[in-house]
């Protein structure tokens, strides 16, 4: 990743907590007992201390809440759900365990860097899928097994109505910019998605504002 982009995904300051049902936070990536190998791609990729976001939304990831957080752009928010999903994945299956759905293009396709990068040291794959591609491309990447899916909603769905895609093992879904999403059209594509999913699995719901956590 070339610096600038790099810096461009580094949270800004982010102070004033809006509110917070959840009163457990770190002060440090060290607290929240990553994997060792998750720890080494956080400091690798540049990360110092985690930011008002990731202190408050990461624990509750792994602990298995479903979660609700609204934050400023520029705060993190990338970083607090791929760190906390990452955490969850088991690199020995070869299984769709998170699914991440973006309004655009562009912000998948920098989620999908985001989440190779903090999980260099995994042996995690990842997989991009967006509209204005070619199918029989994404249909080959998910012959390699990607635990991890990036994509938007038009092009998940069809390639899940192809039986492509299998979301029997899925664990976490999180759903980036969703108050974007749904205010773009997506609400019937994401609503037959989420109705797809295990019960089993976790839900994340990540928005533009202040930093709100609400937690089921």
């Amino acid at each position: 990743m070339q610096d600038d982009e790099k810096k461009d995904n580094q949270p800004n300051d982010d102070t004033g907590i809006m509110e917070t049902n959840f009163d457990e936070s770190v002060e440090s990536f060290d607290e929240l007992n990553l994997k060792p190998d998750l720890l080494r791609g956080i400091y690798g990729y540049g990360f110092e201390k985690p930011s008002i976001i990731q202190q408050k939304a990461i624990l509750p990831i792994i602990k298995g809440y479903d979660v609700i957080a609204q934050a400023q752009s520029g705060t993190g928010k990338t970083a607090a759900f791929a760190i906390g999903t990452l955490q969850l994945v088991d690199p020995e299956k070869d299984e769709i365990q998170c699914l991440i759905l973006s309004p655009t293009r562009e912000l998948a396709h920098q989620t999908s860097i985001v989440y190779q990068f903090l999980g260099e040291y995994l042996n995690i794959k990842v997989s991009l899928l967006i509209g204005g591609t070619r199918v029989g491309a994404d249909i080959d990447k998910l012959k390699e097994g990607p635990q991890i899916l990036v994509g938007s909603p038009g092009r998940v769905l069809d390639l899940i109505k192809r039986k492509r895609i299998s979301l029997s093992y899925l664990q976490s879904f999180v759903l980036d910019e969703a108050d974007e999403m749904l205010s773009k059209g997506f609400l019937e594509t994401i609503k037959e998605i989420i109705s797809l999913i295990p019960t089993t699995a976790k839900i994340y719901y990540f928005q533009l504002l202040c930093l709100k956590i609400l937690l089921k």
